[in-house]
This record gives C-alpha cells, structure tokens and sequence, in this order.
C-alpha cells in the first residue's frame, strides 16, 4: 500500500470483538520476547488481551506500507517515551505513527514524513472528570466549559481532553507541554482554532485538528503537522489483524481547515 502524504489513514480495532484463540496465538507470535514479557506482566485480563492485539496492529498495519514481515519491525523511543520506528529502511524511515486506546477500540494512525498526533475517548461509558478542568486546562477553556449544561459539558470535556492529547502526542513530547499553555476555541460551522503562548515556541498555522464521531460512543481527534502537505485527508478503515477490513463511515465534528 501507497503511503500519501496527502492522506492519514487510521486503522481502528475493536479488541473486545477478537476472540478467536487461533487467532490470537498468530500475534503472539509476531512479537518480540520483551513484547510477550510485557503482555504477561499486566494483572487483568482484559489488559493483556488490548495489549496484544495493539501490538499485532501495530505491526501488521505497518507491514503494508513498507516490505517488512511483521515480526521483523522494531522500535526505539524518542527522549519523551514517544515509540518510533528503528529500522534501516529507506520506506520505512517515512512512515510517522500514533496510537490511542479507550474501552474496546484502538486506533492505529499512519501518514508520510509528517508529524502526527491521535487520541480517542468513549464518551458514553467514562465520565469526564470536570474537577480536574481548572488544573489542566487554559482559562478560557475552563470559562467556556461551564457555560454548558451538565450534560453538554461532559462532551466539551473530551473535545477539549482529546484535541489537547492529540497536539502534544503530535509533538512528541507527552505532558511535558503544559496544557494549560494551549487553548482551542470551538466555532460555529464546525470549525476549531488553537491559540498558543509563546514560550510552547509554536504557532498554530503548523498543525491542522479534526475531531470525529465514531458511532454515538467513540470521539477521535486528529492533529497533523501541514507543512509537507496542503490538504491532508482521513481515511478510516476497521480491521482486524491478520483478518478482515472494512472502511468505515464517520461523523466530522470540527476541523481547523
């Protein structure tokens, strides 16, 4: 497969719905000792299985995009913890990955030399810690938040949650970004903007958001580095590794254009 990059393409596994043992023992097999080590080490169930079939995506979604089998892909991480990828391969040196979880779906983003950043939530069955607003968020966030009823803030709680994950992943440097030094302003017509301070030593016009609605349950946001790139589009498939895909529909919340 052709990596655009004029595309991001996330690829989106339900691991509640992958049960076959067969199956699942095909994974195992694709990962490294460490790997497999690391998927015991976890105390719930539940946990270990999310953990191997994100491996397995992880490392078969990549194979389609470089000649690589998927046993043979390895990682390093940068100084923040991001994973990238190691391997000395011309293809494989282009590729830019990220990854998110929630309860029952993660979600595999993959573009070409661009920076990028992706996170998703369940909003039906979390419930969004409002108390925790003023601790992480920018005042003006804060302000807008509790001008909703209960009801609607818990949905502005994860646009603003995921949108804020997304750019600094994106950035590669994890929480070591205040996210109170950030701060995205909701429009009418769909439409998001971010403003900055100046000491985060960025400016918005670098990065494009969307944010999208997976079924009434999952919320996604996307943010992508535009400067090797003028109109980057989504594609969103469902798979299961080693197994079937499908594209998937989706709902376009907001996007900074």
């Amino acid at each position: 497969m052709t990596l655009d990059p004029e595309q991001i393409h996330l690829w989106c596994a339900f691991f509640d719905e992958i049960k076959d043992e067969r199956l699942l023992a095909q994974y195992r097999s694709l990962l490294t000792e460490q790997e497999r080590c690391r998927e015991r080490s976890f105390y719930f169930t539940r946990d270990r299985h999310r953990y191997l079939v994100t491996r397995a995506l992880e490392r078969t979604v990549l194979s389609r995009y470089a000649p690589i089998a998927p046993e043979h892909w390895s990682f390093r991480t940068n100084p923040y913890g991001r994973p990238e990828i190691a391997n000395d391969d011309h293809i494989a040196r282009k590729i830019v990955f990220n990854i998110s979880h929630t309860q029952s779906l993660i979600v595999f983003g993959v573009t070409c030399c661009n920076a990028l950043g992706v996170d998703t939530e369940n909003v039906r069955i979390r419930t969004a810690p409002i108390e925790i607003a003023g601790n992480f968020f920018s005042c003006s966030e804060v302000d807008e938040l509790h001008t909703h009823s209960a009801e609607a803030r818990q949905e502005r709680f994860f646009q603003y949650w995921t949108l804020k994950e997304s750019y600094i992943k994106a950035r590669g440097m994890g929480l070591s970004i205040p996210l109170d030094q950030f701060a995205f302003h909701i429009q009418e017509e769909r439409r998001i903007s971010v403003s900055m301070q100046r000491n985060l030593n960025d400016f918005p016009a670098r990065w494009r958001f969307w944010q999208l609605r997976l079924s009434a349950n999952y919320i996604i946001a996307v943010c992508a580095d535009r400067s090797n790139s003028s109109d980057q589009q989504l594609v969103l498939k469902k798979v299961v590794p080693l197994g079937e895909e499908q594209v998937l529909n989706y709902s376009l919340q907001l996007s900074s254009g």
